[in-house]
């Protein structure tokens, strides 16, 4: 095997947080720095042998720790892990942007970082000024520059602003400039943050598109975080999973999203409750009380089959009298796909608890597990108040009549109604 264009050995990086004291000021006086700065050299050259001790107003924290992998060329790469995880640590150092507390990298060709929107722009400079700047960074001459000018634009299309500076461009506008220079001036590594998430679908796709055929067809190396497992998938051959700055597993990139969905789904649970109305989720039009997912046909047992009924109730105060209210359910994968949304009729409700009752059939969703986000919604147009992750449950497989027991494809598994028969009969061989 060749040499590997990114090599991480015991990388680790330490940062120290402080944190203010109960009881004082926020900010010190003059003679209170003097005094604490003379003290402190005091210390040190009076008593250099003194062992370190525990300080409460500073504390140690490992961004990463001990962190080692290898990626050989043309990789396509998803890096995962919870929010803290330690994911955008190790891309700034990477990048060179940050330094490690302790480890080594080795890095083979320009590396070109997407970590945030704007990222190496100047916000005075014009679009057109920031790709050259952006190219010289890189390494490239004019001439090299130029000759994928036109192709950055298009693909960017911010041709109309191309002369303006990029301080006046939206977010949006700004990711698909930056986006369009990192993947076009030819870098050996392409490193993605979640800043994709700033784009509209049409150009994630693009995007999407884009790094997979430099990966394939220019065989250039990418390094891809994101939150979207159904993204990370399409693009990525393999996968790190950080949890806590440390590294704990590395692999094909479906089993790695697998484990990390799973190990999510921990936290799952069938209903919550809000007793106290003044502290529950909500506004003052309305708050929720309680929501709890059920099988609807034996209440005795919490386990959910892919052909149970499942009853998914949601109580909510209403302090809006006599208006006309929906509710609008949806429920999504894991991975973040939307299975359905279903919208109850709009009905005059009254000041008061309120409950809604969404049936799902059994024989319908497929074993895995699932969210719930629900709307409240007014004159079916005014969202009063939205939910996000609700709740999350999960649906078990059954045994199988028919002697198969691979993965069922698709986020749905109706049980159709069929009809066949023959429409004539041979009576010889037609051969």
């Amino acid at each position: 095997m060749s040499d590997p264009v990114i090599r991480v050995e015991n990388l680790s990086k330490k940062y120290v947080l402080s944190h203010q004291q109960q009881g004082n000021s926020r900010y010190k006086s003059l003679r209170e720095s003097i005094s604490n700065g003379v003290s402190s050299l005091s210390r040190k050259f009076l008593k250099p042998a003194v062992k370190k001790t525990y300080d409460p107003y500073h504390e140690e924290f490992w961004a990463l720790n001990d962190v080692s992998f290898d990626i050989q060329q043309g990789d396509r790469v998803g890096i995962i892990g919870r929010n803290g995880a330690g994911k955008s640590t190790l891309l700034k150092i990477l990048s060179r942007i940050t330094e490690p507390t302790t480890g080594y990298i080795s890095l083979k060709g320009r590396v070109a970082s997407l970590l945030e929107v704007g990222t190496g722009f100047h916000p005075e400079l014009t679009g057109r000024e920031n790709i050259y700047l952006n190219g010289a960074i890189l390494g490239m001459s004019k001439t090299e520059i130029k000759s994928k000018f036109d192709e950055i634009v298009a693909f960017a299309e911010v041709e109309r602003f191309l002369d303006t500076p990029v301080k006046r461009y939206s977010s949006g506008m700004y990711v698909r400039l930056a986006f369009a220079v990192a993947a076009h001036l030819e870098p050996e590594i392409l490193i993605v943050d979640e800043v994709l998430a700033v784009g509209d679908a049409q150009f994630q796709k693009k995007c999407l598109g884009k790094m997979s055929d430099v990966s394939e067809k220019e065989g250039r190396t990418v390094l891809f975080v994101s939150h979207n497992m159904a993204a990370l998938k399409s693009l990525c051959d393999r996968a790190i999973l950080l949890k806590s700055g440390c590294l704990v597993a590395d692999g094909e990139a479906h089993q790695i999203v697998s484990r990390y969905l799973e190990s999510n789904s921990d936290s799952e649970y069938l209903e919550r409750t809000w007793d106290d109305m003044e502290t529950a989720p909500g506004n003052d039009k309305v708050r929720i009380h309680k929501i709890k997912v059920v099988p609807d046909v034996d209440e005795s047992t919490d386990q959910i089959t892919v052909k149970t009924p499942i009853r998914i109730e949601f109580d909510y105060w209403n302090f809006i009298n006599n208006s006309q209210i929906n509710l609008s359910l949806h429920v999504y994968t894991l991975e973040g796909v939307c299975v359905f949304n279903s919208i109850s009729k709009s009905i005059s409700c009254p000041s008061g608890l309120i409950r809604g009752v969404c049936y799902i059939p059994g024989n319908f969703l497929n074993d895995g597990s699932y969210q719930i986000t629900m709307m409240v919604v007014q004159d079916t147009s005014l969202v009063l108040y939205n939910y996000e992750n609700l709740l999350s449950f999960t649906v078990q497989d059954v045994e199988r009549e028919f002697k198969w027991y691979g993965k069922w494809q698709g986020v749905v598994r109706p049980d159709l109604k069929w009809n066949y028969a023959p429409v004539k009969v041979f009576t010889s061989q037609p051969f």
